[in-house]
This record gives C-alpha cells, sequence and structure tokens, in this order.
C-alpha cells in the first residue's frame, strides 16, 4: 500500500509531454532533484527527504531554445543546474518545415549519453571520466519517424548483452549493444501504434503504447514474453524501481498502476504481476517516477498542475 505524501510546488505547470518527470536522489546529501517541463523551461525542485526544504531553479532556454535561424540547441547541465557544461546544435533538414526537437535520453553503463530526436537520428555522446570535453562519437541511424524515448539496462547483470533499447512515434523498437561502436540486436516492428515510453532492467524490456498495453521484451531473444492490458487509455509514462524491479505506469485514464517483474527461476520465463493502483482524480498524468531504486515510493505530475504529488509505501 501507499499513501499520499505533502505535494512538492513548482514554479509553473507540466507541459502536456509524456514522460514528463524526471528524479535523481542524492543519498549522501539526503537531497532529491525533481525536473518538470513546461514549455521551454525546465523547472527544478530539490526537495529534502522530508520534503520541508525546498529549492526552486529554472533553466530558460535562449530564446526558446531556436539560434542560428533554424538550430535548436540541446543543453546539458551539472545535475543540480546550477553550471551548463555543453551544448550541441541540432539542424533542421533542408527544404522541412517539421518541428526540431531532442526527445528521449539514456546513460549507459559504460560513458555514453544517447539522446533522440525528431528526425529518427539517436546521437551518442562520449563522457569523460572528468572534466567537460564532451564529444559527439556516433549517430544512430535505424529509426525513421521521432524518438519517443530511450532507456539503457543499468543493472550489474554480466549476461545482458543488449544494453540499450530505443522506441519511436510509430512503436518501432531497436535493441542495441553500447561500446565504442554501438551494434543493432534487434529491430522489433510496430506493434498497432505509438510506443510513448520505454524501460529496461535485468535484461527485460517494458514498452507502453498508445492502446493502453504494455508489452514485455526478453531483450536477448527480442521476443514478447507478456501483454499486459493494464490502462483504459494512451499510457504515458513508465519506470523501473533498479533494485526491486517494480513497474510504475502511468496512464490518461488518470490511473497509476505498480506491477513486479521477474524471470521464473525453473522456467526462465519473465512473468508480470499487478502489487497496486492508485487513482489521481481530475489529473491527466504526464509523468511518474519512482524515488528511489527499492521502490518505495514515487511521485507523478500532471498537465496544467503546478504541483509533484508524492506516494511513500506503507
Amino acid at each position: 500500500m501507499y499513501k499520499r505524501e505533502k505535494s512538492i510546488q513548482i514554479k509553473s505547470s507540466a507541459s502536456a509531454f509524456y514522460n514528463n518527470l524526471s528524479i535523481l536522489p542524492i543519498t549522501d546529501k539526503n537531497l532529491t532533484y525533481f525536473a518538470v517541463i513546461h514549455g521551454s523551461v525546465v523547472n527544478m525542485v530539490s526537495a529534502s527527504t522530508d520534503g520541508l526544504n525546498l529549492s526552486h531553479r529554472q533553466l530558460q532556454s535562449k530564446e526558446g531554445g531556436m539560434v542560428h535561424g533554424t538550430s535548436l540547441i540541446m543543453q546539458m547541465y551539472e545535475s543540480d543546474g546550477s553550471i551548463m557544461v555543453y551544448w550541441h546544435a541540432l539542424d533542421t533538414p533542408e527544404a522541412s518545415t517539421d518541428a526540431v526537437f531532442a526527445r528521449g535520453i539514456g546513460a549507459t553503463r559504460s560513458h555514453y549519453i544517447c539522446v533522440g530526436s525528431s528526425t529518427g537520428s539517436i546521437l551518442v555522446f562520449n563522457i569523460p571520466p572528468k572534466g567537460t570535453n564532451i564529444t559527439l562519437s556516433e549517430v544512430l541511424e535505424q529509426h525513421r519517424d521521432p524518438i519517443t524515448d530511450i532507456a539503457c539496462d543499468c543493472t550489474e547483470d554480466k549476461e545482458c548483452v543488449a544494453d540499450l533499447v530505443s522506441a519511436d512515434d510509430s512503436g518501432v523498437l531497436c535493441i542495441w549493444k553500447s561500446g565504442d561502436d554501438f551494434k543493432l540486436m534487434y529491430k522489433i516492428a510496430a506493434y498497432g501504434g505509438t510506443c510513448s515510453s520505454v524501460k529496461m532492467w535485468s535484461g527485460i524490456i517494458a514498452a507502453g503504447y498508445g492502446s493502453g498495453q504494455i508489452l514485455i521484451y526478453d531483450a536477448a531473444a527480442g521476443t514478447v514474453n507478456v501483454v499486459v492490458n493494464a490502462h483504459a487509455r494512451w499510457i504515458c509514462t513508465l519506470d523501473v524501481a533498479s533494485i526491486s524491479g517494480k513497474l510504475l505506469s502511468g496512464g490518461e485514464d488518470s490511473f497509476l498502476r505498480i506491477w513486479r517483474i521477474y524471470r521464473n527461476p525453473e522456467t526462465n520465463s519473465i512473468e508480470v504481476e499487478h502489487e497496486h493502483t492508485e487513482c489521481v482524480t481530475d489529473v491527466q498524468i504526464c509523468g511518474a517516477k519512482f524515488c528511489d531504486p527499492e521502490g518505495t515510493a514515487f511521485a507523478v505530475t500532471g498537465y496544467d498542475l503546478s504541483e509533484i504529488i508524492r506516494y511513500v509505501q506503507v
């Protein structure tokens, strides 16, 4: 069971983007960073463990992120938002009138950060162990539609060869092995519509779709193991608690659900169990994330809502 805690106020409301919440717990400082997008502004809040002490910061893209005519600037900051350490221009293809944007980000077990784009390209950035000499090392070109989400498997399971998955607006999934030269392991055909959110954990991929279904894939084989009719409407967000394997899903139906995913040791098949349901009344959910790797707390954002709603396990 989870109970609702005191909400965290933010400076401006959440825009209607799926996966519109990021959470970074800083254990040694007893702080948690929350980030929510409103238009071209990133609202950041650092909160103490008890939620009583809050510090706000807003990151504003220069001129809405548009400089040099039709180029959009992608920016990387320190985790607290205090310093911009790198920027990269995304150029609009010639003769194109479509909007240019970056969407979907994942950090691999090694030293790469992958960022999706509206053209379907995935930009792979090499992050040095020290300093800010970030470089664009590779561009992955398997998708033909805008990227919706990217996820990495950061567990220490050495048997999991594939450790990166990307999804796009058409519903195509690409499963990758990261490294100095990224390798495409599987390209999975679209499943009935947009894949809005994807997560990867211990060789298992969870993909949420506009149909309200969650498909569970075996990353090593690129095959579907489980289909879950999770929500009545579009799935807006997924998250996985890295230690417990709990899966959090949120949909346009205003429901949040927690599942447990695991491998059956006897059959080695992937299984899913439902653990909890929460209705966030009159809220169009935009994002939801666990606040800790065990999954003992989670937070949720909603469209046009100037607060982050928190739940804690009891």
